[in-house]
């Protein structure tokens, strides 16, 4: 019994120090943390239960029998944040540089399995070379077991990734089909084939981190929700993330004890919208000061800027935000903001997560870009989103809501529970001027006609009365009682039901 306790005990102590000092100080040098530090900070102090710690590889080509080390590059394992049962793997770059080989695959399927059938949340803390080269096709099946358990466990229990290294080739496709991906400025990238690559093929000459490190999947291609500084500041936001979601699709969101009045009025709103219909405001001025404590986690702030998308509380429940921002591109929809708000919109509705929206949109974007790219196809998944959402929705108009971006953003027509309408609103086809040259397109010559016309129309729609005529707007509120409005509203449909017909699925327009 000796033996084996102290055969154990050099077996614990060889996989702590993975691939040995020398490489865990190679990654402080570069300002990373190792495997187990990452996992140290994250979850609640002692509450980390490690799996599959003596596992080895199988590997007996290139010389890789003489090579193994316990855990075989990820630490997996499950814990706690703030008390809440979450499951987790973090590879580990010093043994293999992180490379996936079907020993490592099994060990992060087996914590998704369980993850399924605990009904908790899957972390995946991300620093890999990729496929480990010496194991071939038994790498490469090891990825496509986690790529299906990524499918199966979608919309089942939350999934996060959080790329804090390089993640390349095949590797890209399992964060890419969990729910939020966060990285690390300056220490993570992510592409599907590498800059050496890109020049052969193509001749364009790129960093690593042009192509796919943090800053470019934040701000252009909108792969990643949130880039951070550091290691630590990307671990606590993930924290406080986990804070604000369920921990499975059968439960609902988590409530968290506030006092911050549910009543509380904010005078100043009253004058947020300019009385210049064509000039801006921040939106995200009404999102903060509607929310509990003013406390909002905004996704992908960095990318389609002309939506705004995330998480706050109202009440002390968790709220999912979408808002069209007038400071970028007026609030109109385009493909990046349609297909960042239907993602968002379809999360909320998976994870039991209720839906605010504040308008304020003239339309879709025109143009031969917009057109040539799809807008048509994509701006459809926004508009499926929603209608397919069976969760509450509320819905504010601040101000214009024109054309069929107005029926997108959770009108009534799409089942929007309750649709509030400020002072301010304009229902209407279109603005008035382009409304008044196409009804009077005879008098386009008259100055003074058009002009008429055109208070003709503004008099006539640029209010909500005509959409409350006709019960489109439930009601017309002053904006410093818009918290408490949608407060009640909440809490009156807290125990809302509605199912969508039964199907395997819809077909969505990818």
């Amino acid at each position: 019994m000796h033996d084996i306790i102290k055969r154990l005990d050099e077996k614990r102590a060889a996989a702590r120090l993975g691939g040995g000092q020398k490489r865990i100080d190679a990654q402080h040098a570069k300002g990373k943390l190792s495997a187990r530090e990452r996992i140290e900070l994250l979850l609640d102090p002692d509450s980390f239960e490690e799996w599959d710690m003596f596992v080895e590889h199988r590997c007996t080509d290139f010389g890789m029998d003489g090579q193994k080390i316990p855990g075989d590059g990820v630490v997996t394992g499950y814990g706690t944040i703030n008390g809440r049962l979450v499951f987790l793997f973090s590879q580990d770059f010093t043994v293999f540089g992180g490379a996936l080989s079907e020993a490592h695959a099994e060990k992060i399927c087996k914590v998704m399995d369980h993850a399924m059938k605990a009904g908790a949340p899957v972390i995946g803390l991300n620093d890999s070379g990729g496929a480990r080269i010496q194991e071939g096709v038994a790498s490469l099946g090891g990825y496509a077991d986690v790529f299906q358990r990524n499918v199966l466990a979608s919309g089942v229990v939350p999934q996060i990734s959080m790329i804090m290294g390089p993640c390349a080739g095949g590797a890209v496709y399992s964060p890419a089909m969990t729910d939020f991906i966060f990285m690390v400025k300056d220490s993570s990238y992510m592409f599907v084939t590498g800059p050496e690559v890109v020049k052969t093929v193509t001749h364009e000459e790129v960093t690593a981190e042009e192509l796919g490190g943090a800053l470019t999947h934040s701000t252009r291609s909108g792969v990643a929700d949130l880039a951070f500084e550091n290691d630590v500041e990307a671990l606590m936001m993930l924290r406080r993330l986990i804070s604000f979601l369920p921990a499975n699709n059968r439960e609902k969101p988590p409530r968290v004890p506030t006092e911050d009045p549910a009543s509380r009025a904010d005078l100043s709103l009253d004058t947020l919208v300019p009385d210049n219909p064509n000039q801006p405001y921040d939106i995200k001025e009404l999102i903060l000061k509607t929310l509990d404590e003013n406390d909002f986690f905004e996704l992908g702030p960095e990318y389609a800027k002309n939506i705004v998308t995330g998480f706050g509380r109202m009440n002390g429940s968790t709220v999912g935000i979408v808002a069209n921002q007038p400071m970028v591109l007026a609030g109109c929809l385009d493909i990046r903001s349609s297909i960042k708000g239907a993602r968002f919109v379809r999360f909320c509705d998976a994870f039991n997560i209720p839906v605010v929206t504040f308008v304020d949109v003239p339309g879709f974007l025109p143009g031969t870009a917009q057109e040539y790219g799809g807008i048509i196809r994509h701006g459809a998944k926004l508009l499926y989103a929603y209608a397919e959402c069976t969760v509450p929705k509320v819905t504010v108009i601040t101000r214009k809501a024109y054309g069929g971006a107005y029926d997108v953003m959770s009108s009534k027509h799409l089942r929007g529970d309750v649709n509030f309408a400020w002072p301010s609103a304009e229902i209407a086809v279109m603005g008035p001027k382009g409304a008044v040259e196409i009804i009077f397109r005879k008098d386009i010559g008259d100055a003074q006609k058009i002009a008429d016309r055109t208070q003709e129309y503004k008099a006539k729609f640029a209010n909500p009365f005509v959409a409350g005529a006709r019960g489109f707007i439930d009601d017309v509120i002053m904006p410093h009682e818009t918290r408490a409005r949608i407060c009640r509203s909440l809490a009156m449909l807290k125990d809302k039901k509605l199912e969508n017909p039964w199907r395997k699925h819809g077909n969505i327009p990818l």
